[in-house]
């Protein structure tokens, strides 16, 4: 079965912010501005995401 995926992207720094945002960012696989990522739609990436929605922007396709 294929898996969903997502794409995001990261709209602004982590500079500033508590570490564990700054680690989710890494575990998303985003270490600076504008980089995307797509990754598989499943409830641990989402939980990621909502982590740092405010960091992240989800892109559609």
């Amino acid at each position: 079965m294929k898996k969903d995926k997502i794409t995001i992207r990261q709209i602004q720094s982590p500079i500033g912010r508590q570490a564990d945002q700054r680690q989710t960012l890494i575990g998303l696989g985003l270490n600076k501005l504008n980089r995307t990522k797509e990754l598989e739609d499943t409830p641990a990436i989402r939980g990621m995401i909502n982590k740092v929605k405010h960091l992240v922007k989800l892109i559609e396709k």
